[in-house]
């Protein structure tokens, strides 16, 4: 944690412990003389800043034991405070600071026994240097060093706990934005395929529709019979039009994907379907039928869907149009080729055809495999699609 970043409450906790800390070592001060009450003052302080700012408070610290040792005064409780600050050193402190509170607690220990050994004893006139001072000495040295540096070491531990916990929440919270980001992808995958669907559904069904209108609205008065198949047709297209458009919306309010599916075996509904609004489709397949997923299934039936209701719309009706699927080890070559109307080779797209093209080049890549769709030199519009195999999936 950064020194000077710590809340109001937190401040005002310390600030409480270390008045509480000092009320407590005052009557020991308080039997001393003006010294011990100006190092209590300062150890105190010390204690009051130690996560508001480890730097100060160890600075803070040494200079009541300076004040200490300048006054030539023994050990009091007050003393207790550094090992508060060595702690926050290690637990709070910048790198600077945590690894100066390790220095401090070494030299602090030094410098305590040369005091109590050596310069109380020589300057408060109790005598010399001698054996029994000297083991004293290293004694004291050992004791003192232990408990400073494991002061220092509860912090570093307190820092390491709470900076491996800081990683765990890090990495739980990139854990949900990756999760979050995941199922937002799949969403707008799932709505994507759901607005090709619509587009593939409403699109090839009110081509139809507009055929065989057009159709009955000329046999109307000459052909009242083939104007009523043509409306029976229209009625059957647009009943099942509407209740696919139901499915996607049903799908894309609740999410679900679920939904029954065309496959390869409805391409021949399909085909019947715009042979009635009155395109001439010629089918052709060769080689031995592979496998393919549902996926893939999808991908060609809604390809082959696309393709016809182009044809059916910008195409010239009175030429045929040849549906071909050769079927290969490694998938199925899918090709549809119909005939430009005069009026419209050599013309841009239309919007339509581009949005539908665009979503059979798509329809391809999601399964793995490729899309070419163009007019050639001869006025025919080839669309080129290469499905790859893939084993059914499993119920």
């Amino acid at each position: 944690m950064p020194e000077n970043r710590i809340s109001r409450a937190k401040l005002t906790t310390d600030i409480v412990l270390a008045v509480v800390f000092g009320l407590m070592a005052l009557p020991f001060a308080l039997m001393g003389n003006w010294a011990d009450l100006a190092a209590m003052v300062l150890f105190v302080g010390a204690l009051a800043v130690r996560r508001l700012s480890p730097a100060w408070s160890l600075g803070i610290a040494w200079a009541g034991a300076t004040v200490q040792m300048a006054a030539l005064r023994d050990l009091q409780f007050y003393d207790f405070a550094v090992l508060g600050v060595l702690y926050s050193t290690a637990a709070h402190g910048g790198r600077l600071v945590k690894w100066l509170g390790l220095v401090s607690a070494g030299a602090g220990a030094l410098i305590a026994t040369v005091y109590l050994q050596v310069l109380m004893p020589v300057f408060g006139g109790t005598g010399g240097l001698t054996p029994q001072n000297l083991f004293a000495a290293a004694f004291i040295l050992v004791a003192s060093l232990a408990v400073l540096v494991l002061a220092w070491t509860a912090g570093l531990l307190a820092r390491s706990v709470r900076e491996g916990r800081e990683v765990r929440r890090r990495e739980e919270v990139a854990n949900r934005e990756r999760a979050l980001a995941e199922y937002r992808y799949t969403v707008e995958q799932e709505r994507n395929r759901i607005a090709r669907d619509m587009h593939d559904v409403v699109a090839h069904s009110l081509a139809v529709v507009i055929a065989q209108a057009d159709g009955a609205r000329f046999a109307a008065r000459t052909r009242p019979d083939a104007a009523s198949e043509a409306l029976s047709t229209i009625s059957g297209v647009a009943r099942g039009a509407l209740g696919d458009v139901r499915v996607l919306l049903a799908e894309l309010r609740h999410r679900e994907g679920g939904a029954p599916q065309p496959v390869l075996d409805d391409l021949g509904e399909l085909i019947d379907g715009v042979v009635a609004a009155g395109l001439d489709v010629q089918r052709f397949e060769t080689g031995e039928p592979r496998e393919l997923g549902t996926g893939h299934q999808i991908a060609v039936y809604r390809i082959v869907q696309e393709a016809l209701t182009n044809a059916l719309r910008h195409g010239d009706t009175a030429e045929p149009v040849e549906v071909r699927l050769d079927w290969a080890v490694d998938g199925l070559a899918l090709a549809i080729s119909n005939r430009i109307q005069a009026d419209a080779a050599g013309g841009p797209t239309p919007t339509g055809a581009r949005h539908g093209i665009t979503g059979m080049r798509e329809r391809a890549q999601l399964v793995g495999g490729t899309l070419a769709a163009e007019p050639g030199v001869d006025g025919v519009f080839h669309v080129v699609a290469r499905i790859p195999a893939q084993p059914r999936s499993q119920p």
